[in-house]
């Protein structure tokens, strides 16, 4: 039995591949290295696999994560798989490379992740062979639903926001300015508490005016900053993967029209293809 697995900042969705070529789809939180270390990788596996999963019959794990983009941060996801899965051999790739290969299979172009996070790439059928780094949450994420969060917070902060967006905000969370500032400056996993007001941003109809506006202009600063700085981009169709580019999608698509692009694929979530692709066009990775 072999498993697929995508993980983002937030969510990690899992794919068990049966001998019999049963699919059997599960989740877990997201793991990204750079938040979360081998120790409670290993203790959250454990607490949130199926119960009924039979790990010693897994032969094969194809990990993708967000933040596996290096040696060093791949290598502390794989030492947590090796404990959980310890009888697998265990692959760890970067959710960019899944989304490429979800997306355009084994043809090159140009793929994107509209997740917690953003990422970029041109991609020529195997591997990533352009990536303009996205700075992160700290210092990019542009378009991403922490970057609409940021945005969100900042107007709630700065006074910004329309009135009738404020008092909605105020009666689903109750937070003051200090509440925001202790969850962004002091607690773990600031990211993902920005990202999550991406989902108010999307349910807002008190004013819709300026939550489109709010979604436009971060898809104004991701093609700005990261899209067009990839040499003729306009030659490629643009191809997304991430609840955000997907919930905001008739958004995303003037924006990709109006910098000369092409809409290719838009998809929420990249496991169904990526299984497709493990099984027929690549059938092993290790």
């Amino acid at each position: 039995m072999i498993i697929i697995a995508d993980g983002g900042s937030t969510k990690t969705n899992w794919c068990l591949v049966t001998e019999e070529g049963k699919k059997v789809y599960f989740n877990t939180e997201g793991y990204n290295p750079y938040f979360s270390g081998t120790e409670y990788i290993i203790q959250s596996l454990r607490d949130s696999l199926p119960t009924d999963l039979e790990k010693d019959e897994i032969t094969e794990v194809n990990y993708y994560g967000a933040g596996c983009s290096t040696p060093e941060m791949r290598k502390i996801v794989e030492e947590a798989m090796k404990v959980v899965f310890n009888k697998a051999k265990i692959y760890i790739g970067h959710d960019l490379l899944a989304a490429a290969r979800a997306l355009l299979g084994n043809k090159e172009g140009f793929a994107a992740i509209l997740g917690t996070g953003t990422n970029t790439c041109i991609y020529d059928g195997k591997e990533v062979i352009n990536n303009i780094d996205s700075g992160a949450y700290i210092l990019g994420d542009e378009g991403s639903g922490c970057y609409i969060g940021k945005k969100l917070l900042v107007d709630y902060l700065r006074g910004y926001m329309p009135e009738a967006v404020r008092k909605n905000f105020w009666d689903t969370f109750k937070l003051t300015p200090d509440d925001v500032n202790e969850q962004v400056y002091t607690q773990p996993r600031a990211n993902r508490f920005c990202a999550s007001f991406s989902k108010f941003v999307y349910d807002n109809n008190v004013h819709i005016e300026y939550s489109r506006n709010l979604v436009r202009t971060s898809f104004e600063d991701f093609f700005r900053n990261l899209v067009t700085h990839y040499p003729d981009y306009q030659k490629y169709t643009f191809n997304c993967i991430g609840s955000v580019g997907y919930n905001f999608r008739n958004v995303l698509e003037e924006v990709v029209t109006e910098n000369g692009m092409v809409v290719g694929n838009i998809i929420r979530s990249p496991i169904d293809n990526l299984v497709k692709f493990h099984l027929e066009l690549a059938p092993s990775q290790i």
